[in-house]
């Protein structure tokens, strides 16, 4: 049979494709924007012939509508990373979390620890070889369709093909559903007046010829807006998103000082809007790659001068940082921090920085200091104090790495919010019995 053949006789509905998953089984969902909306419709459509299936992922950009409750007879959600649309459920205690850092997940899924039946992801139509593209979502995603004793893609052709790691045959998929779709977009953050003071702090820390990982948000956006006069930067990050574009049109985003992967910005997913997936469909200059590939430490080590910007919820005075949880109510997840926390920390030149506001602004105008005596209780620490870099707000950058305790605290009171540095204070005078 050649590859026609098998696309053709492998073509189904959404609803006779999820007919094919057994109650008491595993299903992954593709990371992010390769979540297939067509096929988790399905899924909750057919719920009735379901008892006890586990529902997987990491970022999931879908309504979640297994995770409503009701559900619990049928789906049992277990995500290693909580987004909106499940932490209700998880608080409730009708979902379970599992903690994973993002480069073991692969390694997860191939050695069982991490339970896996079923792959539902999104694909590029074939191309004229017979193969389609997984696109935004390489990272644990290209494993989990090798792992998977059955893998059920919706082929959308707004579904972008990219180069790197991403190509999948037909061959290797048991059954298709054709449902154009429009892609999940996150729409550019709005950056305000601290972002752009947390941005242009961030920006002082990277040289000409370094290398960055950057997330999602205003934060990583603003740094963006004070590094059009740096040279020859490169991009090695398990994303990006569209504010990575201006820098590398205008020439700023070269690659060509990386010590690996020269010339291509390296990244385990894709997660923007429309204009960013156009940008990377059959662009040489994006590769995409496994996560295991793109954020293990070693390999992030390997990048010359790399820089990684990452953010938290709750800091304290010795450094140890929380960045998932607000106490025991899972909010996120760890995903790649401490990957490139510990990568940055190898390389030659590398930089480690957390980012954030100094202060959570409650719907009452109120506010919460962000960098705390002490984590709340039951918060996991996310990044150890022993790992811990440069905290950066928008009063300023606290570098803690070979800082005493006694240092840590002062120089994070000193970019403490103005309202809540008092109380700090009061704390480090009892804890060190000195005068602040």
């Amino acid at each position: 049979m050649n590859w026609k053949e098998i696309y053709k006789s492998r073509l189904c509905t959404a609803d006779e494709a999820v007919r094919n998953i057994r109650s008491g089984e595993t299903v992954v969902l593709a990371h992010a924007v390769g979540e297939p909306p067509a096929l988790t419709d399905a899924l909750v459509a057919n719920a009735e012939r379901f008892e006890n299936v586990e529902i997987r992922h990491m970022v999931s950009l879908g309504l979640g509508k297994y995770a409503a409750p009701g559900m619990e007879k049928h789906f049992r959600v277990n995500p290693m990373f909580a987004g909106a649309n499940v932490r209700a459920c998880l608080a409730e205690g009708r979902g379970d979390f599992t903690p994973a850092f993002f480069h073991e997940v692969p390694k997860l899924f191939r050695t069982g620890q991490l339970t896996l039946d079923v792959l539902m992801c999104q694909v590029s139509p074939p191309d004229e070889h017979g193969y389609c593209s997984l696109g935004t979502s390489v990272d644990y995603t290209l494993q989990a369709l090798k792992s998977a004793r059955l893998v059920l893609a919706q082929v959308n052709s707004n579904f972008p093909c990219t180069y790197g790691e991403s190509f999948v045959h037909v061959s290797e998929i048991d059954h298709f559903v054709e449902a154009d779709a429009p892609m999940f977009e996150i729409k550019p953050p709005t950056i305000g007046d601290v972002e752009k003071s947390i941005g242009e702090h961030c920006a002082s820390l990277v040289e000409d010829g370094s290398t960055l990982q950057l997330g999602i948000g205003g934060i990583p956006d603003a740094v963006m807006l004070f590094l059009k006069d740096k040279k020859d930067l490169g991009i090695h990050s398990e994303m990006i998103s569209d504010g990575t574009l201006e820098l590398f049109e205008s020439g700023v985003i070269t690659n060509r000082k990386k010590s690996e992967n020269v010339g291509k910005m390296t990244v385990a997913f894709l997660m923007g809007t429309e204009k960013l997936y156009r940008f990377a469909h059959k662009n040489p200059a994006v590769e995409v790659r496994p996560v295991d590939y793109v954020n293990h430490p070693i390999v992030v080590s390997r990048q010359h001068k790399i820089v990684s910007i990452n953010s938290a919820i709750q800091i304290d005075l010795q450094g140890q940082v929380d960045a998932e949880a607000m106490g025991l109510r899972q909010f996120s997840g760890v995903g790649g921090q401490v990957d490139f926390i510990r990568g940055a920390a190898m390389s030659d030149g590398g930089k480690a920085i957390i980012a954030m506001p100094s202060v959570t602004i409650k719907k009452d105008g109120s506010i919460i200091s962000k960098i705390v005596p002490f984590l709340d209780e039951g918060a996991p620490v996310t990044t150890s104090r022993n790992d811990i870099d440069y905290v950066v707000t928008e009063y300023g950058i606290a570098p803690l790495k070979g800082q005493s305790l006694r240092q840590r605290a002062r120089h994070l009171i000193n970019i403490a919010h103005p309202d809540k540095r008092a109380e700090l204070v009061e704390e480090f005078e009892k804890r060190f019995s000195d005068k602040f």
